[in-house]
């Protein structure tokens, strides 16, 4: 586990997470996903803070309406979203691409078929 920061493309939206990137992440097929191209790692909600831009977050909710998709109300990205695991825990879903110096070429993406959802 390792502790990033990241945010939105403008910097209002800032954000720390301890997060463990050896681990794959999901490229998400579903219509929200598909057409953003995000790429998504999960941590426990105490593991994450917002540093700044709470005020600046809109949200949109889609389906089943159970994810907080959460962007930047100035610059239109989804740095991440609130939601909860299959056991119910609070959790926060990152947008990996959202972390600073972030080298996509390291990770291992795994694909998820979101569209059955």
């Amino acid at each position: 586990m390792k502790k990033e920061t990241g945010g939105c493309h403008c910097g209002k939206v800032k954000y720390e997470v301890e997060i463990d990137l050896e681990k794959p992440v999901i490229a998400c097929n579903c219509s929200h996903c598909q057409i953003q191209g995000l790429l998504l790692t999960f941590a426990p909600l105490d593991s994450f803070t917002l540093l700044s831009g709470e005020d600046n977050l809109t949200e949109y909710r889609f389906n089943t309406e159970k994810i907080q998709h959460l962007f930047c109300s100035t610059c239109g990205v989804e740095s991440f979203g609130r939601g909860a695991m299959p056991d119910g825990s609070p959790t926060v879903a990152i947008n990996v691409r959202s972390i600073d110096g972030i080298d996509l070429d390291t990770l291992t993406i795994t694909p998820y078929d979101g569209k059955k959802l």
